[in-house]
Formats: C-alpha cells, sequence, structure tokens
C-alpha cells in the first residue's frame, strides 16, 4: 500500500502561508505522525501522549497512596518516596495536563475559528515531538546513580543544588519542555490574531479561544523566567556559581521568588483552558447563549494579570515583612472577584435553560462544584496567619487537587465527551460515559477531602510516614485514590469503543445546542477542513445563536 495519499488541492486563502506545499499530501502509517503537519493529527498526539502521561503520573500517585495505606514503611524508601511526589507532580503539570490543553487547542482551534490549519505547521510538529525526550529524561532519572530529583516539584535548593544526576536530566527535561510550550504559544497566538474567519472580531469569538489566546500570552511571559531559574540552579550545581548557596553569598528563598513568579500564573494555565472548556459546554447543554459573554473575557484577562502580583502567598512562612504579607494577601483575595464572575456566569447560563445532563455537562457541573471547593480553601490559603499554620500541611494537598484534578482533569473528561463525535465520528455509550462521572466524582472526594482534616490536624506534606492519630484518614484516602484509578480504565475503553464504532455514526452537529463552528463540518472532521473561510452567513448565524451579534 502506498504511504502517501494525495490530498485535496489546498488554498491559503486566510493570509497566513499553512498551505505551503506540505499539506499538499499526507502521510500513511507511522511516517503520518512523525511528519505531521495537519492540526488534528499534532493534536491527536498531543492528546494521547497527555494520557500516557497521565496514567505514569497516576501510577506514581498510587506508589505515594499505597505507602500512605498504613503508618510505617510498606514499600518504599524515603528516597525513593521523595522521588515518587516529585515525578508525579512535573509529569502531571508538564507532562499530562499542559499538553492537553494544547492538543485541544490544536485540534479545536482552527475547527471553532474557521481557519484551515495552525498558523506555523513544522513549528507545530516540532512542539510536540520536542515532548517525549523530555518525558523520557525525567523516566530514565529513576535509574541513574542517585535516583531521580526528590526535592519536591518546586525543586526548592538547598536539596535540588545537593541531589544527584537524575536533577540534571530534570533541568534538561523542563527546558525541553519549556521551548515546547513557547513555540505551541507562538503558534496559538498567531492563528487566532490572523486566521479567525471573516466577520469574527475579537470579542465574538469562541470563550476557549480567548482563554486559549491568553493562556498563551501567559506561558510566553513564565515558561523562561522557569528556565532562568533552573539554568542558575544548574550552574550552581556544576559551574561555581552561589544564586542560591547561602554558604557563598547567595540566598535560597531567591529561587522560591522566581520560581513562584513562574508558579502562580502556571496555575491559572491550567485552569484558563478549563475555563473556556465549560464556557462551551453549559451553553450548549442548557440550550442557552453564554451570559455575560463580555465579562467573563475581562474576568479571563484579570485573572492573568493578578496572577503576575501574587506569588508571595506561597511564601508567607520564609520571613517577608508584614507590609509585603498583607499585599500579598489582599492581591490574591482579589482574584476571587473575577473568579467568582465566571462561577455566577455559568450559574446564570444555566438559570432557566433547557437543560440536559449528558456526560459532558455532567463533567462540566463537577467541574463548577469542585473548583469552587478548591477555590474557597485557597482562600483560606490566602490569609497569611493562616497560611503559616497550614503552609505544607496535606490541607495544601487537598487545596491544590480541588483546582488542578477536580478543574483541569474534569474538565479535560468533558471535552473529551463533547468533540469525541467530532474526531471520530461515532457517538461515546452515554451511559457508560455517566458510570465514569459518578465514579470520579464520588472516589475523588473520598480521596482527597479527607486530606482537609489531615492538614487541619497537622499532617505535613511529603512524607512517607506518620504518626498513629493520622491512620484512618489515610486509609480512607488510599482506597479512594485506588478506586479512583481504577474507574479511569473505564473512560479509556469508552474511548476506544468510540474509535471503534461506538454507539453508531455521529451527525456533524450531534448537541441542539452547538452553535460554534466546528459543528458545521461533518463527523468525523475531514483531514483538511475550513481550506475555503466559512461564507459569511455561516458565521453570523453562529454568531447570533451565540448572543455575541445582533440580530438583523
Amino acid at each position: 500500500m502506498s504511504t502517501v495519499i494525495k490530498a485535496a488541492d489546498t488554498v491559503d486563502t486566510h493570509g497566513v502561508d499553512t498551505h505551503g506545499g506540505h499539506h499538499a499530501e499526507h502521510h500513511a502509517g507511522w511516517v503520518r505522525w512523525l511528519y505531521a503537519t495537519n492540526h488534528k493529527d499534532i493534536g491527536t498526539l498531543y492528546l494521547w501522549f497527555a494520557f500516557a502521561m497521565f496514567i505514569t503520573g497516576g501510577v506514581m500517585a498510587l506508589g505515594i497512596r499505597a505507602e500512605l495505606f498504613q503508618p510505617g514503611l510498606q514499600f518504599w524508601q524515603p528516597e525513593f518516596f521523595n522521588q515518587l511526589t516529585t515525578l508525579h507532580g512535573i509529569i502531571m503539570v508538564f507532562g499530562a495536563i499542559m499538553p492537553a490543553f494544547t492538543g485541544l487547542a490544536n485540534w479545536m482551534l482552527p475547527l471553532m475559528l474557521g481557519a484551515p490549519d495552525m498558523a506555523f505547521a513544522r513549528m507545530n510538529n516540532w512542539s510536540f515531538w520536542l515532548l517525549p525526550p523530555a518525558a523520557a529524561l525525567l523516566l530514565i532519572s529513576l535509574f541513574v546513580p542517585g535516583g531521580a530529583a526528590a526535592g519536591g516539584w518546586t525543586l526548592y535548593p538547598p536539596l535540588s543544588a545537593q541531589a544527584g544526576m537524575g536533577m540534571d536530566l530534570a533541568i534538561f527535561s523542563i527546558h525541553l519542555l519549556g521551548l515546547s510550550s513557547i513555540m505551541g504559544s507562538i503558534n496559538i497566538i498567531t492563528t487566532i490574531l490572523n486566521m479567525r474567519a471573516p466577520g469574527m472580531t475579537l470579542l465574538k469569538m469562541p470563550l476557549f479561544a480567548w482563554t486559549s489566546l491568553v493562556t498563551a500570552y501567559l506561558l510566553i511571559a513564565v515558561a523562561p523566567v522557569l528556565a532562568g531559574a533552573v539554568t542558575m540552579l544548574l550552574t550552581d550545581r556544576h559551574f561555581g556559581t552561589h544564586f542560591f548557596s547561602a554558604a557563598g553569598g547567595g540566598d535560597p528563598v531567591l529561587f522560591q521568588h522566581i520560581f513562584w513568579f513562574f508558579g502562580h500564573p502556571e496555575v491559572y494555565i491550567m485552569a484558563l483552558p478549563a475555563f473556556g472548556i465549560v464556557s462551551q459546554i453549559i451553553p450548549t447543554f442548557a440550550r442557552k447563549p453564554l451570559f455575560g459573554y463580555v465579562s467573563m473575557v475581562y474576568a479571563t484577562c484579570s485573572i492573568a494579570i493578578l496572577s503576575f502580583m501574587v506569588w508571595g502567598h506561597h511564601m508567607f512562612s520564609v520571613g517577608m515583612p508584614a507590609t509585603a504579607q498583607l499585599f500579598f494577601m489582599f492581591l490574591t483575595m482579589l482574584i476571587a472577584v473575577p473568579t467568582g464572575v465566571k462561577v455566577f456566569n455559568w450559574i446564570a447560563t444555566m438559570w432557566q435553560g433547557s437543560l440536559t445532563f449528558e456526560t459532558p455537562m455532567l463533567f462540566a457541573i463537577g467541574f463548577v462544584c469542585l473548583f469552587t471547593v478548591g477555590g474557597f480553601s485557597g482562600l483560606v490559603l490566602s490569609i497569611a496567619p493562616v497560611d503559616t499554620q497550614m503552609h505544607d500541611t496535606y490541607y495544601v494537598v487537598a487545596h491544590f487537587h480541588y483546582v488542578l484534578v477536580a478543574g483541569a482533569l474534569f474538565s479535560l473528561f468533558a471535552a473529551v465527551y463533547y468533540w469525541l463525535p467530532k474526531w471520530t465520528g461515532y457517538m461515546y455509550h452515554e451511559g457508560r460515559g455517566k458510570l465514569h462521572f459518578w465514579w470520579s466524582m464520588v472516589w475523588f472526594n473520598v480521596t482527597f477531602f479527607p486530606m482537609h482534616f489531615l492538614g487541619l490536624a497537622g499532617m505535613p506534606r511529603r512524607i512517607p510516614d506518620y504518626a498513629l492519630q493520622f491512620t484512618d484518614f489515610n486509609t480512607v484516602a488510599s482506597v479512594g485514590a485506588f478506586c479512583f484509578g481504577l474507574g479511569q480504565l473505564l473512560f479509556f475503553y469508552n474511548v476506544i469503543h468510540t474509535i471503534r464504532g461506538g454507539v453508531g455514526p455521529a451527525p456533524a452537529s450531534p448537541w441542539e445546542g452547538g452553535n460554534t463552528l466546528e459543528w458545521e463540518v461533518a463527523s468525523p472532521a475531514p483531514h483538511h477542513t475550513w481550506e475555503s473561510p466559512p461564507d459569511i452567513e455561516t458565521v453570523r448565524r453562529g454568531l447570533i445563536a451565540q448572543a455575541v451579534e445582533e440580530k438583523p
């Protein structure tokens, strides 16, 4: 069988050269994926890579919870336990959640904007293929002398300055991941700003495009900051500098300032795309336009700007002046305002809507509920004297898992179920989807809610052993974690079943309330779409249905 399949001629109609010959043909077999320049192929690669990393990081999490099932050392030595917690965090943040959102942006943005592809198709290929070597470096580091990095995903010195060569591999891996993120962000920004359909101004494009745009700007701003911090760490380790070495006149706290200047915007890099996904799904299943579209855009931008000003709330316990603590405390509380606007608008969108509760809607509502819980516990931690008590306890672990697992992961599940018919051309099994939601919802809370109590009782994080009074809640959390992990096999089975035909062919628009442009193309989406821009009437019909343009 020929490995090259001729595709339809393409015409560059959007002013950006995405069809400069490389789209005139596409390959089959493994060559198709290695040389992929089509946004759908690259989106698929990103999503499968993210899922593989999610499973890898998830297995590490189960290793952690198995050790914590009861007091005493069960399976791992403390050194290896620290490596598990460190790699679990790095892999989930940089290997699973961020690539998953980039994959969704790759798959959906051109379809939603009426663009033929991403702006820089070959750079898109590069930005994906930097990820597998980066992941390999992290995993290989488990087997080098001294083991993997073990200072936590925050890589604080002096632990990280004294670690073995596993830390060097982690630093190189972070460089590759950051480079990939920056290239992906440049692509997203250029695509959104230059390749929208005629008539789709910035304030009329889907909210997922807005959150992807703001996220991409955030990444370009802060990824180099992290790269700089770990490079300084590398020179401290091998080239005689003393940026973070107190013995040489440096300051370990300086690393924390630089890291969290990156780290707090990073939280919103993982949250903003989730906001965009939920803002697409809730109006669809409420059969109403999104309430307060413009306020949602301004809230997104406000959150992004404020995220640069609040890094100090991660460091209340290092001994900063009271004035600085008050500054960071009140600014952190201020972020609750635009976030609250979003939650209010999602609820207002559902209010008096013709609601139905298919799996994407269930995960979206689950996201709103659990993310709000995570937001409230974040508000508690923003209070400096409270945070001083809670710092580095399991309360913090509970807080950020409510934000990132219930937030990012639930929104990703919602997105997969929402767009799976468009990707595969088949409908998924609704019963299994709902079972997956309720299973995940129950066992997620069984896993992470008890951690609030553990934190309030003073159990520190990142320890392989603990005092007897923490046993019961830890046992419950471990059982919950294994059940939650088991439920994700159901998700995997449902996706594979759908790819193989599911419960039947999907129409172009399987959801009654879907009004964005991706529902105008056939299911599955053809290899090349929007080779000519959508006509103005098609675009306007969708914009009027979304209430971002007035009826004539």
